[in-house]
């Protein structure tokens, strides 16, 4: 059995994930071009006929759905912008489907799975000096040099009023707000993922420099992603011996909702939005910017717009209210139905939700390990579900989701093959604290060898936005 502790991200996975980070771009003649497309448009085409083959588990509904999402797009652009449909489902094709696609292929194991996690803690380490000097100078010194490069260029620098006596930091990204969504990722997956295979004053300080790190980019979207898994891991922290403890929290979810609906004047999504911005007029435009993008989906007499359910608008201006100069729309999933209409939307979404119900209904009670990888990433998703409601997502960051999306999709098919006596019991001892560890007790440490348990091997199968 391999050794969690030894193992490393594959190699096309890791070359994917520096250029996620290193953002090098060129023009290609009249196509403009990233490191990260050219990898993923070399790397999707062999990985797609490969999950065809069956090399990458069955396929599974989510696959039909993404692949009849990309489709769509391009059903809809040609509809729209013929012009500029090619170049668009070229671009945006590769980024989401070759994210998606890399991770699925490469991350397919607990092995893997943890050696991920610890490259995301290396990752969002090497950009805290840069980070903490962009704060106070409001220079992304690595994107500037990058674009002092002949014959390559980079993201462009943005320029946006700072917060609390701070500049917003985008280090290497196209936005604040994609870095700080980039650092939120790494939170639960350090944090939950981790824990026993570090230390836990190592883990807490990892944890808590990933959340500062993540904090720099001054952004309400990444914030509330953060709060999210906070909540979720106190909430499994404090009835962690209470089966039903997901079950109560729904519960508690839908009364809370009822409740504010009955006695607040605004509907629960408005108060929602309000808590999750950083000012009240922040909240009050993303309210107009949601029910406006709604109405350009399904119409509206009242607003006097048609709506376009079905193909959508593509790439032109939605109908807004004649003050609104700005078209950014702060939230990725009205975005997509806005763009690509009610087909393009609902195939995305119900991919997405597909996993994510699939996932967190495996039972992994033979192995505290499998539990709390399978814990974290879905806490990670259900922090970036509500996220999405709140921000945009493009072209680095937005394929970066859509493979750590794929990076779990293994757990619908993860087994823990003949658990010996002693790792049901484990389950209890875990719950007063990290009881298993690479290091073999009371023998000393193993310098080879699976992550031991107390009582013995753990088996394991193998556009701009303002928020």
């Amino acid at each position: 059995m391999p050794s969690l502790a030894r193992t490393s991200v594959p190699l096309p996975a890791f070359i994917y994930l520096l250029c996620v980070l290193i953002p090098i771009a060129f023009q290609a003649g009249p196509i403009f071009m990233t490191t990260l497309r050219v990898v993923t448009l070399v790397m999707v085409i062999p990985l797609t006929i490969n999950l065809l083959r069956g090399k990458y588990g069955r396929i599974i509904l989510t696959d039909i759905l993404f692949f009849m999402h990309l489709a769509w797009i391009g059903v809809a652009l040609w509809v729209n912008n013929p012009d500029q449909a090619l170049q668009q489902v070229g671009s945006v094709g590769v980024e989401f489907l070759g994210g998606y696609m890399i991770g699925r292929a490469y991350i397919r194991d607990a092995e893997s799975f943890a050696a991920l996690c610890r490259l995301l803690i290396v990752l969002v380490f090497s950009t805290i000096p840069f980070a903490l000097y962009e704060a106070q100078t409001g220079r992304p010194i690595i994107v500037e040099y990058l674009r002092k490069i002949p014959g390559l260029t980079s993201v462009g620098i943005v320029t946006i009023e700072g917060r609390m006596g701070l500049e917003r930091v985008q280090a290497t990204f196209a936005h604040p707000i994609h870095f700080a969504l980039f650092c939120s990722v790494a939170f639960s997956l350090t944090y939950v993922a981790l824990e026993g295979m570090m230390s836990d004053a190592k883990r807490y300080i990892a944890s808590f420099l990933i959340l500062f790190t993540g904090l720099l980019g001054l952004s309400s979207g990444a914030l509330l992603a953060m709060v999210m898994q906070i909540i979720l891991i106190g909430w499994f922290t404090a009835f962690r011996n209470v089966p039903s403890r997901w079950w109560i929290l729904v519960g508690f979810t839908a009364f809370a909702y009822v409740a504010i609906d009955l006695l607040s004047n605004r509907t629960p999504l408005r108060v929602f939005m309000s808590y999750a911005t950083f000012s009240a007029h922040n909240a009050y435009w993303r309210g107009i910017i949601f029910d406006w993008g709604l109405a350009n989906i399904i119409g509206s007499t009242e607003k006097g717009i048609q709506g376009n359910p079905i193909f959508g608008i593509g790439l032109g201006n939605w109908i807004r209210p004649h003050f609104m100069h700005s078209g950014s729309m702060d939230n990725f999933w009205l975005v997509v139905g806005v763009r690509y209409g009610l087909p393009g939307f609902f195939t995305l979404a119900l991919g997405y939700l597909f996993v994510i119900a699939r996932v967190m209904r495996r039972d992994f009670s033979n192995s505290v390990l499998l539990n709390q990888f399978r814990r974290a990433w879905v806490f990670t998703f259900l922090g970036l579900t509500f996220t999405l409601c709140t921000v945009h997502v493009w072209t680095n960051i937005y394929s970066f989701v859509t493979f750590m999306f794929g990076a779990g999709v293994w757990f619908i098919t993860a087994e823990v093959t003949d658990a010996p006596q002693g790792v049901q019991e484990a389950e209890t001892d875990h719950q007063r604290g990290p009881v298993f560890t690479r290091f073999a007790r009371p023998g000393g440490r193993r310098a080879d060898g699976p992550l031991t348990h107390a009582r013995g091997a753990l088996p394991l199968s193998s556009n701009r936005t303002t928020n």
